[in-house]
């Protein structure tokens, strides 16, 4: 899923395509999903743009007489290990040359002076606080209490919930709220429903119907008519028309139903992400709330 975040989304990455070989960018591509990916190459500019080089570290090679530090070739191999690619002598050479080229092209641009541009340091402070926010989502997303047991209860709620039941329902709809008043209390008094629908109904579709909707879920409708739909009991009619976009609604539940829902190790995956989403957002909205901003 792409990033998460209500701050704002990681900053492209600058270079547009790597230097490995084509082996292991077939190995990239089928390691890393969308945001894997954006997480290793906004790493590795950090690794490769940012690091220093110890006094006494042990050299990857020198490139111009310059040193280059094996740390960067660690720093990449935890980056590429993270997302679950195997770091064997082959990737390890791959991933040295890969250094190699960008600290080519990184000479390069520095001296041309563009590593004291004002285009470079907003965009190392993007990707600066990027990757923070990206690990306090993954610590975030770690410490959630995801067990079986909530799994199980989020699928128990699910199903005894409004989203997992249909309703079939019957409406009039009309333009104004005085008509609507005047065709509940008659409708109250012993009125046909069908055939007022028939004759009053502004809805093409279910007018002709008398009014019926046929079975649907309750966000199928505009919140305004599925709350005032899912209070009634079966065989009831609003006692107030309810106004939605589309003009005054009298609305009557003429039955409901229990949905299918899969067996819950079909969609126990589906639930644990979820609910790991929900936790981050929730995090992430009780951050917002607790800031001062002044």
């Amino acid at each position: 899923m792409p990033l998460r975040s209500k701050f704002f989304p990681p900053p492209e990455a600058p270079l547009r395509y790597s230097f490995f070989n084509p082996l292991f960018k077939i190995s990239m591509k089928q390691a890393f999903s969308k945001q894997a990916k954006a997480t290793f190459v906004s790493g590795l500019l950090a690794a490769a743009v940012m690091s220093t080089v110890p006094a006494m570290a042990q050299n990857l090679a020198i490139v111009n007489g310059k040193p280059v530090p094996t740390s960067r070739a660690a720093a990449m191999e935890r980056q590429l290990a993270a997302t679950g690619q195997a770091i064997d002598d082959n990737v390890r050479a791959q991933i040295k040359q890969e250094i190699i080229n960008r600290e080519i092209l990184i000479q390069a641009a520095t001296a041309r002076g563009l590593n004291k541009t004002q285009a470079y340091a907003d965009q190392m402070e993007m990707a600066r606080q990027s990757i923070l926010i990206r690990a306090l989502f993954a610590e975030i997303e770690a410490k959630a209490n995801i067990d079986d047991t909530a799994i199980k209860a989020e699928y128990d709620r699910i199903a005894n919930s409004p989203e997992a039941t249909e309703y079939r329902a019957s409406h009039i709809l009309v333009e104004t709220e005085a008509e609507a008043k005047d065709l509940t209390a008659k409708l109250a008094a012993g009125a046909d429903f069908a055939a007022f629908a028939k004759q009053y109904s502004k809805d093409p579709g279910s007018g002709a119907e008398g009014g019926d909707l046929n079975f649907a879920a309750a966000n199928s409708y505009v919140p305004e008519f599925s709350n005032a739909m899912i209070a009634l009991a079966v065989g009831q009619t609003t006692a107030a028309p309810v106004q939605s976009q589309f003009g005054w609604h009298i609305i009557r539940l003429t039955d409901k139903r229990k949905r299918a829902l899969p067996p819950l190790a079909e969609v126990k995956d589906a639930i644990a992400k979820q609910l790991r989403e929900n936790s981050l957002s929730k995090a992430q909205d009780d951050l917002l709330k607790k800031a001062k901003i002044q």
